[in-house]
């Protein structure tokens, strides 16, 4: 482990990017190979199950009287963290510590520890046995393992039993150290990690064996998303328009949907599958050739209906484990097809857009026509034909149902997370309200010693007497902040702390942001009754007072306003039904 701990302590130290990619470079190629997998997977903050609780660590200290609670629960209001408070307080409070009674089995874990065991003895070995022994025997335990470490271990000792590292590495940081350090692509480090991921030496192996030991059949594993980047208004300015190709943004889930010998396999974009939400998926990809791969969204969309259904009614299919005969006849469910990443068993992301589209639509649009669901359709789109039309597309798009647009260059291969230049996306400009901020907690990774999640509200003015208005919760915000920004409100939220909770702290209410989101419907589970969709900073309001800021009733008109909306849409697609069904 001591290896990894060099490492952390150098990232820790790290501030730039560049740094950081070299550092885990230099420990995954001289490490071993099955450290390096548990090395990587911490890195990339894997979940895995928690050992032991930040709680129960801080209960075995105060229970040998070395620090009164009070003083303890101040130190970890400033940290935000126990594993990483006892850290701290460790050195200044060892000495108060009495000697504890060793056994057999805590006798052979102390000389181990003391010959410098490699980090996969503590994941698979040391930590489980250690969470497993009964409450007495675990806090003589851990009292004698943190006596037996040197002070600059604590940390990282407890971080393994508690949960992950807050050190400013992503996984897209690791991914560029592998390929790295390994001399591969980095997008087939991204592929080969979609895998299932497991701590051993044959898996790191895998990881980061030379290209020609790569695989045929990939079998239910998706190919990594490639992902587009919001459009700029100066973005596309030295293309020619017929170069792109502009087809409707849904409001759905990215999906692949994947067709293999061994079964069909529904992918969301966060890695999960999804063959339970939505098996009428599964049951109308089964017509599909095997060794097939599609791009494409899950949407709730009624038959034959000239529009989908809003992301609310999809919602009512998430997270389940089963979905019943009534569910599916409510929220009915399709896939439109974006892309074809693979038929016949090749391999087509290397190919053009054009190419890709022509080959999907020759596999598709047999099912497409003859399909008696509705439960695949194939993306409409068209060539461009000049930038003039791009927001008449745009509002055509809207008013259809959709976010927006996508625009993809016709040239451009299918690569893996997020590349700019060739995939844009269009989306409707976002519903928005000035609100006031009042709570801020420290962020992660980069970020950890800034404060970056914030809280906003809105003013509750229902009484005449404007002694009686009150800020009533809203939103929480973490984006749309400039780094200038960001240390500029840090500074400030700093000297205008009103109260701390542990990592969070309210402030006086006198900022006022605008804060943009894409939808806005009824909640109860919301103190102020509403929720909002993918909130985010638009811009700091400066030149307004938290007085002028908005008022919930505002946001309820917009709620309405949302409302009425989806009901011309679903009225629209009933009426549309009938005349079919006439």
């Amino acid at each position: 482990m001591d290896a990894f701990a060099t490492l952390i302590d150098s990232l820790d130290q790290s501030t730039g990017t560049t740094r950081k990619v070299d550092l885990i470079a230099e420990h995954l190629h001289a490490g071993d190979a099955h450290d390096n997998a548990w090395s990587t997977l911490l890195l990339m903050g894997e979940k895995r199950r928690r050992l032991m609780t930040g709680r129960r660590l801080r209960d075995v200290l105060q229970a040998c009287d070395a620090i009164p609670d009070w003083l303890f629960e101040d130190c970890q209001s400033h940290v935000g963290d126990s594993a990483e408070t006892l850290a701290l307080l460790w050195p200044q409070l060892k000495g108060a510590i009495p000697p504890q009674s060793v056994d057999s089995t805590l006798k052979h874990w102390i000389s181990t520890i003391e010959t410098h065991p490699p980090l996969h003895w503590w994941m698979e070995q040391l930590l489980p046995a250690l969470a497993a022994l009964e409450p007495q025997l675990q806090s003589a335990a851990l009292l004698t393992i943190w006596s037996t470490l040197p002070d600059e271990r604590h940390f990282l000792f407890n971080k393994l039993l508690t949960g992950g590292f807050r050190i400013g590495v992503a996984r897209g940081l690791v991914v560029k150290a592998i390929a790295k350090g390994f001399s591969l692509e980095e997008a087939l480090v991204l592929e080969r990690l979609m895998a299932p991921q497991e701590p051993s030496q044959r898996w790191f192996e895998g990881l980061t064996a030379a290209p020609e030991a790569e695989r045929v059949n990939r079998g239910p594993v998706p190919y990594p998303f490639f992902l587009a980047s919001p459009l700029q208004s100066d973005t596309l300015r030295d293309t020619q328009a017929k170069d792109w190709w502009v087809e409707h943004k849904w409001d759905g889930i990215r999906g692949q949907l994947i067709k293999r010998e061994s079964g069909t396999y529904l992918w969301s974009r966060g890695e999960e599958l999804i063959n339970e939400q939505f098996p009428e998926l599964i049951e109308m990809a089964a017509s599909l050739p095997d060794d097939t791969v599609l791009d494409g969204e899950v949407i709730c969309w009624r038959v034959d209906a000239d529009r989908p259904r809003p992301f609310s009614d999809l919602q009512r299919r998430l997270g389940r484990k089963s979905v019943s005969r009534k569910l599916r006849e409510e929220c009915p469910i399709c896939f439109v097809a974006y892309d074809l990443l693979e038929s016949q068993g090749q391999d087509r992301r290397s190919r053009t857009l054009e190419e890709r589209l022509i080959a999907m639509d020759e596999l598709l649009s047999p099912m497409n026509k003859a399909r008696s669901a509705g439960q695949l359709r194939i993306s409409a789109g068209e060539t461009l034909s000049a930038w003039e039309d791009l927001d008449t597309l745009r509002q055509r798009a809207v008013n259809e149902g959709a976010e927006g647009l996508m625009l993809k260059q016709m040239q451009s291969p299918y690569l893996s997370g997020r590349k700019r230049g060739h995939w844009w996306k269009h989306k409707r400009d976002p519903m928005t309200l000035d609100a006031v901020l009042i709570y801020a907690q420290a962020g992660r990774g980069r970020r950890a010693n800034l404060f970056t999640d914030y809280t906003f509200a809105l003013w509750d003015r229902r009484s005449s007497d404007p002694e009686e208005h009150q800020l009533v919760t809203f939103a929480k915000a973490y984006s749309g902040l400039s780094d200038r920004e960001i240390l500029d409100l840090d500074r400030w939220i700093r000297s205008n702390t009103r109260e701390r909770f542990g990592p969070t702290r309210s402030v006086n209410p006198e900022l006022v942001f605008e804060v943009g989101f894409e939808g806005i419907q009824p909640s109860k589970r919301h103190k102020c009754g509403l929720a909002v969709r993918f909130p985010r900073i638009l811009r700091w309001r400066q030149d307004r007072s938290a007085e002028s800021a908005d008022s919930l009733e505002q946001a309820k008109q917009l709620c309405e306003n949302e409302d009425l909306r989806i009901q011309s849409e679903q009225m629209t697609n009933q009426n549309g039904l009938k005349r079919i069904q006439q």
